[in-house]
């Protein structure tokens, strides 16, 4: 790193704590290289093991935009929202390819409205309802209820619980089957041999925005460092001091950083408190960003304060929607006369087994549940597999009343 940047970071580190700025000068002797505060992160020993995974691995830094097109700043076509779209179109056409070979409970041409509602009604309210029941307030607390009760709406913001969906999924499913009348399991059936391509499409979108990343990987030639995680992993990329020194690198990289570099220097002399600290951070953050994504030198910059990180949205994309995809569409036309409520089962019980399985590369984005032992993730799914056998026992025992239920 220039020393114009070491001197900018070191100015940054002495206004703020009143130290010398020796204290935060280092020498990386692994690979002779200066540094600006301390490196840790789980799973990295010391200076040493950092500076042997950057030597090696993690040359490419995300930059991906999620904005496919640009229209205003307030109309915009994101990979996120794309991806809803996608799955949506193609879990009806599915719907409708099953509805024609009499392999699902509603008549060719339904699987559009069907489609749609349960968009809105299972997974739209389902998952954003479970995201804020479940993984906000680990992170911020229940004062949205009574302080900002519309955050619930705001789904632009960011914030789906697959979880929740899923679950408002099964209430919808109920709600819909017996308005229709026809057999709950067997509508389930159909829903849940297609949902997992819409896990799939999901789980690129939050790769392309560089969200839900891995936990660092140690070894993995394809590993990806994430910028984000200078904001998010405070025990690792985003200690204050790291923070500090990515931003003033990437100043250095990109003159039209160097005005809101200069106010996040004075924003942080005035900060009183972590919170102040951190807001005046995240504002800087959100600046750099857009300009890291389409200028390599800021990339290269920020390169050597991130870790390699597991691409685990990949890793679930691949388990959760490639494969058990391909499982249920496999069972759904190799044995049409299965059980209603089978494929119901095995999407439970597969789903909450790959993601119990995934989960231990992805890194956690709320606090451990159980002590410690298992994420907030592998907790819920543990209660899926428990749904998932019950419907499996009861495409054993009950096979003649779904069938009833059906031809009524």
């Amino acid at each position: 790193m220039p020393n114009e940047e070491f001197s900018n970071a070191a100015r940054i580190a002495e206004t703020r704590t009143g130290r010398d700025a020796s204290h935060w000068k280092s020498f990386h002797p692994a690979c002779g290289e200066l540094s600006f505060g301390i490196l840790s992160s789980p799973g990295l020993r010391g200076r040493r093991e950092w500076c042997e995974v950057r030597r090696v691995f993690g040359m490419y830094v995300h930059d991906l935009n999620p904005v496919l097109v640009r229209f205003t700043e307030a109309i915009q076509l994101r990979w996120y929202g794309l991806a809803y779209l996608a799955a949506f179109v193609v879990g009806a056409w599915l719907l409708n390819v099953l509805a024609k070979r009499k392999l699902w409970v509603l008549p060719p041409g339904a699987a559009g409205d069907f489609i749609a509602a349960a968009a809105i009604f299972g997974v739209f309210i389902g998952g954003r309802v479970g995201y804020m029941l479940w993984y906000y307030p680990k992170q911020h607390g229940w004062g949205w209820v009574t302080e900002d009760p519309l955050m619930l709406f705001r789904v632009w913001e960011g914030g789906m619980a697959s979880h929740g969906g899923i679950l408002g999924l099964l209430i919808f499913t109920w709600v819909y089957a017996k308005k229709k009348g026809v057999s709950w399991r067997g509508l389930g059936d159909g829903l849940c041999v297609v949902s997992p391509l819409g896990l799939l499409f999901g789980r690129m979108a939050n790769f392309i925005n560089g969200e839900l990343y891995g936990r660092p990987a140690e070894g993995v030639a394809w590993a990806v460092k994430f910028p984000r995680a200078l904001m998010e992993q405070e025990q690792a990329e985003g200690v204050q001091a790291n923070f500090d020194a990515a931003m003033s690198s990437a100043t250095g990289a990109a003159e039209s950083l160097r005005g809101p570099f200069e106010e996040w220097i004075d924003a942080s002399a005035r900060a009183g408190t972590l919170g102040e600290q951190r807001y005046a951070n995240s504002v800087l953050f959100e600046q750099v960003l857009p300009v890291q994504r389409e200028n390599e030198a800021v990339s290269q910059a920020i390169e050597p304060f991130l870790l390699p990180r597991h691409p685990s949205q990949l890793y679930e994309g691949l388990l959760e929607g490639a494969l058990l995809f391909a499982i249920l569409w496999w069972v759904r036309t190799r044995y049409p006369a299965a059980p209603v409520g089978i494929l119901t089962g095995l999407f439970f019980v597969l789903y909450a087994v790959f993601r119990i399985f995934a989960e231990q590369f992805r890194e956690p984005d709320s606090e451990l549940v159980l002590g410690g032992m298992m994420t907030s993730g592998q907790f819920l799914s543990l209660f899926m597999i428990a749904v998932g056998a019950a419907f499996l026992v009861a495409a054993k025992l009950l096979p003649g009343k779904a069938e009833a239920a059906e031809a009524g």
